[in-house]
């Protein structure tokens, strides 16, 4: 069977779907197609803790698909400006797992993965699948991945 990690930027995946389809993300038609004929090694989501009740039931609605919620706290700069970015913890937590596994899967449309895509296939000859909104995906992380999976009305709640 073949061994699957899955990494999922929470913050880019739902604001690239509510951006280009006004919709939210479906996390368990996502996962039926992903972790099928496959076994999960390991399934993190990244996500941002702003403190809120509804946040949390989401994560709690995460957590029971079958995800370990890693969070971050938001963090409001004195300029208005805002902080609250996964990329390192992903690409760190990529290598760690990707390593080990057949597969990485990897939600996000970040070009900055290109290069965790890329040092997976080439060190690790580990396969990568890219989901992301196509639009809203950089060029470079979609040619960097094995397989490329356009987030569209299959993968959206309605």
């Amino acid at each position: 069977m073949t061994d699957v990690t899955i990494l999922v930027d929470v913050q880019n995946v739902y604001y690239t779907a509510r951006h280009t389809f006004g919709k939210s993300f479906d996390y368990n038609a996502f996962w039926k197609q992903a972790t099928e004929g496959r076994n999960v090694v390991r399934a993190i989501a990244y996500a941002i803790d702003r403190g809120d009740e509804k946040q949390r039931q989401f994560q709690n609605i995460l957590r029971a698909i079958g995800f370990e919620v890693k969070l971050k706290p938001f963090i409001q700069r004195s300029d208005g400006s805002a902080k609250g970015d996964w990329d390192v913890g992903i690409a760190i937590d990529g290598i760690e797992y990707g390593k080990d596994s057949d597969v990485l899967v990897l939600v996000s449309g970040d070009g900055d993965f290109a290069l965790l895509a890329n040092t997976l296939r080439e060190k690790y000859q580990t396969k990568v699948e890219v989901y992301g909104v196509e639009a809203l995906t950089a060029q470079a992380l979609i040619q960097s991945a094995d397989n490329f999976f356009p987030i569209d009305n299959k993968l959206l709640l309605i």
